[in-house]
């Protein structure tokens, strides 16, 4: 590569982005296209006065959805179909994330309405995109799921594989830096805050086993904790502390801690080293 002329670099380029062109959709119109449907769920448009505002929309979606598949599969009648098995399952969905949102607002004593959560909440936005995602996901989708879930992961700071299975009432709160691996399995009414990763422990390529936690039913784990391997289980009801590490289960109603040591600082000043301004 670093012998290749100019001339020989470019075709270079040309023959990778024709390989690129021809296996992935558009990335632009994807982000384009998740964006559109969480507003379309989600946020009023005042140029909707009437019932078939709504229903005309929804159908330039299903034709967005429909060229993007056809950009995965080559197939126009299996583009169809994945755009038809999608849009039937946007009512439980919508369902599923309404109750998302409840979560939070009880959950967050800052939010003061549902609506607050729809329209402001970035955990919220990362929860409905993973949703949407997992669907196509399920449908065995390729390429769109990645890149719906990534376009997320990019305004919100959340990393939600598309292949994880997250159960109902599901709330992020803050959610910068949040990540949570492909094998993960997440029970009902789970709260996650910022900076908590739900990873593996490091395993070969070709392992295909289950690499990262599962987390059962009325967990809450606070900022910063790490969780890693797919045998590690948090049983139901546990409370994990911020900035705990873990590679092993606990058991149902378990409270687990990172102790901090604290030292009263007398009349001398701390050694050099903590002596800093930022």
């Amino acid at each position: 590569m670093n012998s290749m002329s100019t001339s020989e670099f470019i075709q270079h380029l040309f023959t990778q982005h024709k390989k690129v062109d021809r296996s992935f959709p558009d990335k632009e119109l994807a982000e384009q296209f998740i964006d559109q449907v969480f507003n379309f769920l989600f946020l009023p448009n005042k140029k909707h006065q009437q019932v078939s505002d709504l229903e005309r929309e929804l159908n330039l979606l299903k034709s967005h959805l429909s060229s993007l598949a056809y950009d995965v599969v080559h197939k126009e009648e299996k583009a169809v179909h994945i755009t038809e098995t999608f849009f039937a399952a946007i009512p439980a969905l919508y369902a599923k994330l309404i109750k998302d949102a409840e979560a939070l607002l009880q959950f967050d004593p800052a939010a003061r309405s549902v609506e607050e959560v729809l329209v402001a909440y970035p955990g919220f936005y990362a929860t409905a995109v993973y949703r949407l995602s997992h669907q196509l996901w399920e449908q065995g989708v390729e390429i769109l799921p990645r890149l719906f879930t990534e376009y997320a992961h990019s305004k919100t700071g959340v990393d939600i594989h598309p292949g994880a299975r997250i159960g109902e009432a599901f709330c992020i709160d803050h959610g910068t830096g949040i990540v949570i691996g492909e094998t993960t399995e997440i029970g009902n009414n789970v709260k996650i805050y910022q900076g908590v990763t739900l990873g593996a422990l490091s395993v070969s390529k070709d392992n295909v086993a289950k690499r990262h936690p599962t987390i059962e039913d009325n967990v809450t784990i606070y900022s910063g904790a790490t969780i890693l391997g797919g045998t590690t289980i948090i049983g139901k009801e546990s409370i994990i502390g911020g900035n705990v590490w873990l590679t092993y289960s606990v058991p149902s109603f378990s409270v687990v801690y990172h102790k901090s040591e604290v030292k009263v600082r007398d009349k001398n000043p701390f050694p050099e080293p903590l002596n800093f301004v930022i």
